[in-house]
């Protein structure tokens, strides 16, 4: 994360190359935008306030450029956060049960364990990066987005912070040094298995120039086996002194006392303490060698195995000297320290003792790898933090959660930002993982853990999810994709909003459920897919919404005809009774949603030609009450034909009068001037002759009832001669 680039390069370029003064001339500027959810910005050409503004012939549009100093993931990098997210979930999880069970719950032995393990299962995951990642950079020649470099970065740091802030319950002031030099030697590898492979293959190796160093560097390193394994090669030196010492010597590393060997710290100090004065004893037998006796002609033996002896005994001007000669860092004269110099030194002394390391030899400001150790070292987590921020903030996101779940940092929040130490950091990590839209999910399951800040700003995140919904008609036409299709047509909520609505009920975010839906609503309208939309505005509880779907689909009545008219009903039709269920939908827009439905089964029966229920279906509707009025002059043109037809009188004699009741209602109140409220939607119907064109159309239906109302005299048809049918909405 360090690489980043501090300046960004638009695509397609908004200045091209050699034409920045010309740019700068046309009296123009760049502005830009920061988002406040990441790290992205809108670049956009702006006229200049020094220059005076020049009125343009016509309007100019200017492009706005989109651009983000995040790079998005990669596959493998995407793999990594996603794995490390189940980590994350579990320490969440530990956290909120710490709430209901209290603080002295959770620094308890079996918290401390859990946290341990969680802890080296991230030290695993990054380990397993780190070999995955190096493999794959040599045989792709090096195009993966982070080298393995990084991830072995991100694995020592975290190893580290393991080995210092969790260890094992009970021995936190147990002595630290041999688990760090364990680290040390897993992490820094000095020496080389190939410098022990050229001397191993050598007879006479003390002669060549490497050997000292290798033995000196193995004995620092704790690395017993390699020693003795040299120091045995030492038989054949001419030296009988070299021999004799080489001799007493290997035994000495072989027996160095390790805490993990005993069960008690007061036998491990007991032991060391043996174990020293056999050393003194070694070092009064290495002085007692003349002069003349301590060079092979080839080396001074002497002074290189006086190091050797010097280190065992703990001197702390020895174990510098020899760091220094060999090229090692502060790492390896602290963790010595602990090894030789001081062997029962505990963690809350280690800053003291890195303290006056550093002094002499500071850490490298340009690696961050080494800040963030020297860091842990010095016990500074907030130092520790600010550096692992910058080498990669995944790093300091999961290292904080960890830290204030052991109580390394401060839990208050910032009386600035409103912020803790551990939701800085990880709503930083969440900014990052905005960058790329597909990995949503995990940017809001790290941002709802960061209290209301966090909430609200995932909130924003989840309404900005895009629902990919623009294809779903194409779905539903085809042939492919069956099951999916199948599922959106009876109206379920799937695909992205189906998840989001799964998010928003974890993190019991309602009224984001809700917008979403309504959101989702709207899309479907615009793509005419009127069953989803009614389903989501359902969802949502939307019902002035539901109420406009409703509005769309009647106006395709208006626009497209009756044929499509009754086709987009088919698709809500079904949401009909489970609405009429739900207490809490409002009856004014299911009453609505009745008349749409009966209103399109009666222009199927209409097409059908079974006239007389298609007759027996429009007087229902206004009998029911469930024709709105602005549609009353609709449904009377609808009657024309019927009132018309010649084969058989389809109206009841008491059915024509409601029909003729209905009409004389719309041509007084409209004379009374209330006519948009009974001719909008036949005026709307019948184009532009507005409202004279609209009475001329009643005034046809009224000639047709006087025609009617006359065939009924005439044939003495009418009154109680006539059955009436009971209507009933069939939904």
């Amino acid at each position: 994360m360090s690489s980043i680039d501090h300046h960004l390069n638009l695509f397609p370029p908004l200045i091209h190359v050699g034409h920045a003064e010309q740019f700068i001339q046309s009296g123009k500027t760049l502005l830009s935008a920061q988002s406040p959810l990441n790290q992205s910005y809108a670049v956009f050409p702006s006229a200049r306030k020094d220059v005076p503004s020049i009125k343009a012939s016509g309007v100019e549009e200017q492009p706005i450029f989109f651009a983000s100093s995040e790079t998005l993931p990669s596959s493998e990098r995407r793999l990594f956060i996603g794995d490390t997210s189940i980590i994350f979930a579990a320490l969440q999880n530990l956290t909120n049960t710490a709430q209901s069970r209290g603080q002295e719950w959770l620094h308890s032995q079996e918290t401390h364990n859990v946290i341990r393990k969680l802890t080296l299962d991230y030290v695993n995951f990054t380990r397993e990066c780190w070999i995955h990642t190096s493999q794959t950079s040599v045989q792709s020649q090096g195009s993966s987005q982070f080298s393995g470099d990084h991830y072995r970065s991100l694995y020592t740091c975290l190893a580290l912070f393991a080995v210092l802030y969790v260890p094992e319950y009970g021995y936190e002031d147990a002595p630290v040094g041999d688990d760090l030099m364990e680290w040390l030697n897993v992490h820094f590898i000095e020496p080389s298995t190939e410098e022990g492979d050229h001397l191993s293959g050598l007879d006479r190796p003390w002669e060549d120039e490497t050997f000292w160093p290798y033995l000196v560097r193995v004995t620092l390193r704790g690395l017993s086996k390699a020693a003795t394994f040299f120091l045995a090669t030492l038989s054949t030196h001419p030296s009988d002194n070299l021999r004799r010492l080489a001799q007493r010597l290997s035994p000495l590393l072989q027996s160095q006392p390790h805490l993990q060997s005993f069960e008690a710290e007061r036998d491990f100090a007991y032991a060391s303490h043996r174990w020293k004065d056999m050393v003194k004893a070694l070092r009064i037998e290495l002085d007692s060698v003349s002069e003349s006796d301590r060079h092979d002609g080839i080396e001074n033996w002497w002074d290189r195995l006086s190091d050797i002896v010097g280190i065992l005994e703990g001197r702390s001007e020895v174990i510098r000297r020899v760091c220094e000669d060999l090229g090692a860092d502060w790492r390896e004269i602290s963790v010595s320290w602990g090894v030789f110099a001081d062997a029962r030194l505990r963690r809350q002394d280690l800053p003291e003792v890195v303290s006056q390391v550093l002094d002499d030899m500071p850490q490298d400001p340009t690696n961050l790898e080494d800040m963030v150790h020297a860091a842990l070292f010095s016990g500074d987590p907030a130092k520790a933090l600010s550096h692992a921020a910058q080498l990669d903030p995944w790093l300091a996101a999961h290292m904080a959660d960890l830290m204030q779940a052991l109580s390394l940092i401060e839990k208050d929040a910032n009386e600035d930002s409103g912020l803790n130490v551990r939701d800085f950091y990880v709503l930083r990590y969440a900014q990052y993982l905005h960058a790329d839209p597909a990995l949503w999910r995990i940017t809001v399951a790290y941002m709802f853990s960061c209290g209301g800040i966090g909430a609200r700003s995932a909130d924003e995140v989840l309404m900005h999810v895009p629902l990919k919904l623009r294809f779903v008609g194409s779905i539903i036409h085809g042939q492919g994709e069956q099951n999916g299709a199948d599922s959106l047509k009876s109206g379920d909520l799937a695909g992205v909003v189906k998840d989001i609505n799964a998010t928003c009920y974890e993190y019991q975010r309602e009224e984001v459920r809700r917008t979403i839906c309504r959101i989702a609503a709207q899309t479907f309208v615009q793509e005419k897919e009127y069953g989803l939309a009614l389903s989501y505005s359902s969802s949502a509880e939307d019902w002035p919404g539901l109420g406009r779907v409703v509005d769309r689909v009647l106006q395709e009545y208006i626009t497209a005809g009756p044929e499509q008219f009754t086709r987009y009903v088919a698709g809500i039709a079904p949401s009909l009774q489970a609405l009429r269920m739900q207490s809490d939908a409002q009856g004014i827009f299911i009453h609505r949603l009745m008349f749409a439905v009966r209103y399109a089964e009666f222009h199927q029966r209409l097409g059908n030609q079974d006239l007389q229920d298609a007759a027996w279906d429009l007087v229902s509707m206004f009998q029911g009450g469930l024709t709105p009025k602005s549609w009353w002059a609709v449904l009377l043109c609808d009657s024309q034909q019927l009132l018309q037809h010649d084969a058989i009188l389809l109206f009841p004699y008491a059915s024509a009068c409601i029909l003729l009741q209905h009409l004389e209602e719309v041509i007084a109140r409209t004379d009374q001037g209330s006519g948009d409220e009974y001719l909008r939607v036949l005026i709307s119907k019948l184009g532009s002759g507005g409202t004279t064109e609209a009475l001329h159309a009643l005034q046809g239906v009224r000639l047709a009832l006087a025609k009617y109302f006359a065939k009924c005299t005439t044939i003495g048809t009418g009154g109680k001669q006539i059955l009436e049918r009971k209507f009933t909405a069939v939904v």
